[in-house]
């Protein structure tokens, strides 16, 4: 059954429930639990499915992890941790992968220091593994995996058919997924149920935790996220819903009054004009641009408008930078070292970025709920206001952006759509699956039908891509696409055709 959670426990109770190291470092961190804290921490204590849906800084992502770093100290102090995988995280950006694994060994620093003076050794390691991780880096996981493994859909995907790695993931007991709103609405989404399906069979104990700051509806997202138990039923999943408990200061800007009698050349220089004047009135801005171009254009702009003023004190941060620069852009914002900061979408989820007074988005940012996304990045503490402006250049952005504004303050977020029976992707995993072993159809098809995304499928169609994947389309050679696996009819097992496809390591 998937329902609304209402049970909210008081702080005494939560802090009954924790390691007593565990149970200091909190109160001396922070003052008190915060609400999607005191619905959720309960729950995944109880290894319940667990969808949490609360605004940015808030903490919702400690109110995943708090229980589960719990399980670990006692298992530390036990004697008992093993070398293996025991939590998940999955983020769909690198950006907010590295922030987490910062944000999660720090604390396990100062718990160590902790540890220490009543002469124990945590011994509690975080990985982080995606497509920026080194090779040197994948073979130390191969030898010491992490305890907490941090990682992106498409990496997780590839770590299920490593043949040595794979075992690493046996016994899974949590899976985190950050940020579930921006996935569950495209074919990432639909990829990754997949995947979490496969990971469920290799891990029947798993427990699923979603998080996300905007999302709607929220019943669907929970199903997204569990999956079935069979066809008919899907699994139980408690939803804590803690939203709009921060103050929204949103506005419109145009840089000029009249939009319609100027020249482009006098609306380029008042859009710049504009964006200078906000990033002086205040300590750090973070500009969201919609494209990777927009972003190099306005830091070009402005360091030649302005010059001297910006050479040092601005960065750019987007997914076609090296990794190297993006983690210093990233550092430099954490430390206060930047005036602004212009991104496209690479720094628009979870990512604690530290002291962000303004986010300007340039142009629409198309829905309500990416929208308060964006404009989150300000004011990420609990009681800060969240502050944020959106500058328009045309008339038919200005008639947008003022009806979006108008629906993100009366909380009206737009209900994101989690696209169904995507067959690309399907034979992608099936592939994947034959590639990894010898396998039966049937299983095959079980576990695609527990998917939420592939809740409807027709059997019909999934015999269509086993027979797409086994080349029994001859005619299909001619654009040179063969036969990937082989399925023979009689005994319903398939495996892979070829010596080319092979595991990851």
């Amino acid at each position: 059954m998937i329902q609304i959670e209402t049970q909210k426990y008081e702080d005494i109770d939560l802090y009954a429930h924790l390691h007593p190291l565990l149970r200091e470092w909190f109160r001396h961190t922070f003052k008190a639990f915060t609400e999607p804290q005191r619905y959720a921490v309960m729950n995944i204590h109880q290894r319940q499915h667990t969808l949490v849906s609360a605004p940015t800084g808030t903490g919702k992502t400690l109110s995943a992890f708090l229980s589960i770093l719990n399980e670990l100290l006692t298992l530390s102090d036990a004697h008992q941790l093993e070398d293996r995988v025991y939590c998940v995280y999955v983020s769909p950006l690198r950006a907010l992968s590295n922030d987490i694994e910062k944000n999660l060994n720090q604390p396990l620093h100062e718990i160590g220091e902790m540890a220490k003076k009543e002469g124990k050794t945590l011994g509690i390691r975080v990985g982080l593994r995606t497509g920026d991780t080194p090779a040197s880096e994948r073979t130390k996981m191969l030898r010491k995996p992490p305890h907490i493994l941090i990682t992106t859909p498409e990496s997780l995907a590839l770590m299920l058919n490593a043949p040595k790695f794979k075992e690493n993931l046996r016994n899974v007991q949590w899976a985190i997924l950050d940020e579930i709103h921006s996935l569950a609405e495209n074919k990432r989404g639909v990829h990754l149920s997949l995947t979490l399906e496969r990971l469920q069979t290799l891990s029947p104990n798993l427990t699923r935790i979603g998080l996300s700051a905007t999302i709607a509806p929220l019943e669907e997202v929970a199903q997204f996220l569990v999956g079935k138990e069979d066809e008919k039923k899907y699994r139980d999943c408690k939803i804590v819903d803690v939203q709009f408990i921060k103050k929204l200061d949103l506005k419109v800007l145009c840089p000029l009054p009249d939009l319609v009698n100027v020249t482009q050349k006098q609306v380029h220089g008042a859009l710049y004009d504009l964006l200078d004047q906000l990033i002086q009135d205040h300590k750090t801005t973070l500009i969201f641009t919609n494209t990777r171009s927009a972003t190099e254009r306005v830091i070009h702009h402005l360091k030649e408008r302005f010059p001297g003023r910006y050479d040092s004190h601005i960065g750019a941060h987007h997914s076609s930078l090296s990794r190297e620069h993006r983690l210093m852009v990233e550092t430099q914002l954490k430390e206060g070292k930047l005036k602004a900061c212009v991104s496209s979408t690479s720094l628009e989820l979870g990512i604690d970025i530290g002291f962000i007074d303004l986010v300007v988005l340039l142009g629409s940012p198309k829905s309500v709920a990416r929208c308060l996304q964006r404009v989150g990045r300000a004011g990420h503490k609990l009681h800060d206001t969240v502050k944020g402006r959106i500058i328009v250049l045309d008339r038919d952005d200005l008639v947008e952006c003022s009806v979006l504004l108008k629906q993100a303050l009366e909380k009206n977020i737009d209900r994101i759509h989690v696209p169904k029976n995507c067959l690309d992707v399907l034979s992608q995993h099936v592939y994947g699956m034959a590639i990894d072993q010898v396998q039966g159809a049937e299983d095959i098809w079980n576990l695609v039908k527990r998917t939420h995304p592939f809740a409807t499928l027709a059997r019909s169609d999934f015999n269509e891509v086993l027979n797409y994947l086994s080349g029994e389309y001859a005619s299909l050679e001619v654009r040179r696409v063969y036969a990937k696996i082989w399925w023979d009819r009689e005994t319903g097992m398939l495996g892979k055709r070829g010596k080319t496809a092979r595991r990851c390591t």
